[in-house]
């Protein structure tokens, strides 16, 4: 408002009556470095996939609290691991301990807390890295978010779908019956929505199937695309 007074202040109305319900003035932007400049540098993600020897790419695992992401991505990384296979966990309470210990679960937090996480996945995409995201990452604008953040075919949305009424009756963190009891707000499925994705690249039954029939049906997708060698290896 400072700079501009045409384009720094807005007014809010209403669209169903047309009244003026407040106003504002914008203070600064939310990008507040403005005179920065992209630093090029010869060696590029091209150059640290084939010294890995590997495609990289996202592997990025979302559904309701309880429903197996981070059991199903535990063991796709055992199995990429014991193929030679880098890679690196982002797990959503693990990223919390951390780089997220200042956001809390409204709906801006959990924004903020997808954009840091996609922008970490991204940086670990160029380290020629296969990177296996596990949050329960509610909104599908955000998880677009992340996938436009790498190049075409690096960003895989693998959906551990489970009913709400499975991820309820197994609760391995009680944080259900915390929800019910209204000692949790704004928790996913319960408070707050959870908008399921709508064409992801892998969908996993997750209340029908063990965890490791799930987690091998995601390493069987990535041999599929060619991101890993089919693993022909016998006794």
């Amino acid at each position: 408002y400072a700079d501009n007074r045409a384009t720094g202040s807005f007014v809010l109305i209403d669209r169903i009556s047309n009244a003026t319900v407040g106003c504002g003035m914008i203070d600064f932007p939310l990008r507040r470095a403005s005179n920065i400049h992209w630093q090029s540098m010869k060696v590029g993600k091209p150059q640290r996939a084939a010294l890995n020897d590997q495609t990289p790419c996202v592997l990025w695992f979302t559904g309701l609290s309880g429903a197996g992401k981070s059991t199903v991505a535990d063991l796709v990384e055992q199995e990429l691991h014991r193929r030679g296979r880098r890679t690196m966990s982002l797990d959503g309470d693990n990223v919390r301990h951390g780089l997220n210990k200042d956001l809390g679960f409204t709906a801006e937090d959990r924004v903020e807390n997808i954009r840091r996480v996609g922008e970490v996945a991204k940086l670990m995409v160029d380290a020629g890295l296969i990177v296996l995201v596990s949050f329960i990452s509610p909104f599908r604008e955000e998880r677009g978010m992340a996938r436009a953040l790498v190049a075409e075919g690096e960003f895989l949305e693998v959906f551990v779908d489970a009913p709400l009424a499975v991820c309820e009756a197994r609760d391995p963190k009680g944080l259900y019956q915390k929800a019910r009891a209204g000692q949790l707000p704004n928790f996913t499925g319960i408070s707050s929505p959870y908008e399921a994705p709508e064409a992801p690249e892998i969908h996993l039954p997750a209340g029908e199937e063990t965890p490791e029939a799930l987690a091998a049906r995601v390493v069987k997708e990535l041999e599929r695309r060619g991101l890993i060698p089919v693993d022909d290896w016998t006794i």
